[in-house]
């Protein structure tokens, strides 16, 4: 009879081809390699610090956990896109997804997975911080709407920041500026 092989989750972890960390209240506990690299830090950089360093500014940081909160809180787990930071101040599109080891923390105990999309949606045009989060939204597909009751703004300011990342990506219809956003040029 054979054995069973052992395996080496630890090996496994630090050098899985996807960035991964496990975190606790939004602190990066331990990572692997591929993070430390995507994000242009040593693991022993990362490990102990806040997700806020990977965010371009902190009210970007507080707005995403406060989104997350409630899907973690119905789901258990949440993804999206949206624009990250590197040590050297590069911007970058990341995919993002997370799960909660404790269903009543939602930003407990849990294991994120990062993945760089930069070379499918390059980050090209200069926007603030409110245009990054509508811009992330509506690569989701999300009407004006439901990206105003989701992130609590009027539907029309909304509309506002629409027009806005229009001219910035030179786009005539949002279809148009949705694919310019995920890199697609028409």
């Amino acid at each position: 009879m054979n054995a069973a092989p052992v395996i080496d989750y630890e090996s496994i972890f630090l050098h899985a081809p996807v960035g991964m960390c496990i975190s606790e209240d939004r602190v990066i506990q331990r990572c692997n390699e591929a993070l430390a690299a995507m994000f242009g830090y040593t693991r022993a950089q990362l490990e102990g610090l806040s997700f806020l360093a990977l965010y371009p500014t902190m009210d970007e940081f507080l707005r995403t956990g406060d989104r997350i909160i409630p899907i973690m809180n119905a789901k258990g787990r949440y993804s999206d896109e949206r624009i990250m930071r590197r040590a050297s101040g590069e911007l970058f599109w990341c995919h993002v997804t997370g799960h909660s080891m404790k269903a009543q923390e939602p930003l407990g105990p849990g294991i994120w997975t990062f993945e760089d999309v930069s070379e499918k949606r390059p980050v090209t045009a200069e926007l603030t911080p409110r245009e990054r989060e509508i811009a992330a939204l509506l690569v989701e597909g999300k009407t004006s709407k439901s990206i105003a009751r989701q992130i609590d703004l009027s539907p029309r300011t909304v509309e506002m920041h629409r027009a806005k990342l229009m001219r910035k990506f030179s786009a005539s219809t949002s279809s148009e500026l949705v694919h310019k956003l995920v890199g697609i040029q028409l």
